[in-house]
């Protein structure tokens, strides 16, 4: 099997992905604009060869290292990123190359664009916040007013991230908004008061899901916008309504052969349309891996190897490891240069050393979201998760922490 993968050294743990393969003896083929001497040591034995490009933004520069492949080692099998910025260029060189096992163009208007996403949840019994595609105020003020008011929710109609986005929350924050939202397609929603929980799977080529997983994490947008610091943590198991939605949000959205990230809302309050408190409400879907460290906090969490599951679903269109039986709480939390701190680094060694699975700095690209510094621990019982937590940001452990804590009764 020849495996073309699209920039496998970023995320830098996308080395993984590339290893399992090779293990399951997979010819692996990167394309990157990375130098191959500042690959690291794991990455270089798992890539049978490595194309250098100069950008991998040049769609001309990577179709010919898709071409020099598919000469010298035959027709490509597979082509992925498990990127989505990446997911556009993907499907092209799919269909310029006729490769079968994944998205094509034209698929990828549900799964891209925010204001597409919304009949699909609907179509599948999901409900979601009501939306409108931003024209001018005018337009806006009718919808605002059409859902009951203030706060609603800005964000681009597509991209990946939480860069860009708006909290309005009255009608000077609505001028701003118009006089200063960046040269792009939006989308506006009624504000949502929840708490966000993912439901991250992989899926087979017939949509069957192998794995599933479930995290708990603050609004990114407002961690990003707001400087706060991070914290979020993989759950021992999904919920059960969780579960059943995001089931049947792969079902809806033909996820196929894919390591997907959704992210819902759970309501704090009954809302009319949406559901009861607690209920759960479809809020995007990412067709890729969830950001980071998520997948090493996954299998920390469940002493699993999603990379090993993943590479097995490539190869074999099955699940291979069984269930391990042992599911925790995985927490991380990071912190930000930009804060100061009165509990040190060494400070948290010293109390919780022997606890650190992954402690050390984050990559630069993520540490508007993440932080700088992270410290990941596993847990049986969620008070001692808080405590963790707690000292590690010095009491300022985030609201949805202990919503949740109460839900659970810790």
């Amino acid at each position: 099997m020849n495996f073309i993968i699209i920039s496998p050294n970023f995320p830098e743990n996308y080395r993984f992905f590339c290893d399992r393969l090779s293990r399951n003896g997979v010819n692996v083929l990167g394309i990157g604009d990375s130098p191959y001497d500042g690959l690291s040591d794991m990455l270089k034995s798992s890539l049978t060869e490595y194309y250098k490009v100069s950008t991998l933004e040049d769609y001309d520069q990577v179709y010919r290292a898709v071409a020099f492949f598919a000469h010298k080692y035959g027709k490509p099998d597979w082509l992925e990123s498990n990127n989505e910025y990446w997911l556009r260029q993907d499907a092209a060189l799919r269909r310029d190359f006729h490769i079968t096992t994944g998205v094509m163009p034209e698929q990828l208007a549900s799964w891209q664009s925010k204001s597409a996403m919304k009949p699909v949840y609907r179509e599948a019994g999901i409900p979601t916040a009501r939306e409108h595609l931003v024209t001018d105020i005018d337009a806006a003020m009718a919808f605002i007013d059409d859902i009951g008011g203030y706060p609603v929710f800005a964000k681009p109609n597509t991209g990946v991230g939480a860069s860009d986005t708006f909290k309005i929350e009255n009608h000077d924050d609505l001028v701003d908004f118009f006089e200063n939202k960046p040269d792009a397609q939006y989308i506006m929603e009624e504000f949502v008061f929840g708490d966000i929980y993912s439901y991250d799977a992989i899926c087979d080529s017939a949509g069957n899901v192998l794995f599933e997983s479930s995290f708990m994490c603050p609004n990114v947008a407002e961690t990003v916008n707001e400087d706060q610091e991070m914290m979020y943590y993989v759950l021992p198991e999904v919920p059960a309504q969780l579960k059943d939605y995001g089931r049947r949000a792969v079902k809806a959205f033909h996820v196929t052969s894919r390591f997907i990230h959704f992210e819902f809302f759970r309501l704090r309050k009954a809302k009319k349309g949406l559901g009861a408190a607690d209920d759960f409400v479809g809020l995007e879907v990412n067709m890729r891996p969830a950001g980071g460290y998520t997948p090493d906090l996954i299998n920390i969490a469940h002493s699993i190897d999603v990379y090993q599951l993943w590479a097995d679903m490539v190869t074999t269109d099955s699940r291979v490891l069984p269930e391990s039986g042992f599911d925790q709480y995985c927490v991380f939390v990071g912190r930000k240069d930009s804060h100061s701190h009165s509990v040190s680094d060494q400070d948290i060694i010293d109390r919780y050393g022997q606890m650190l699975i992954m402690h050390g700095r984050m990559p630069d690209a993520f540490s508007g979201a993440m932080g700088n510094q992270m410290y990941v621990a596993n847990f049986d019982d969620f008070a001692d998760l808080m405590e963790f937590a707690g000292y590690i940001l010095e009491g300022d452990v985030p609201d949805f922490v202990t919503h949740y804590a109460s839900i659970i009764g810790a």
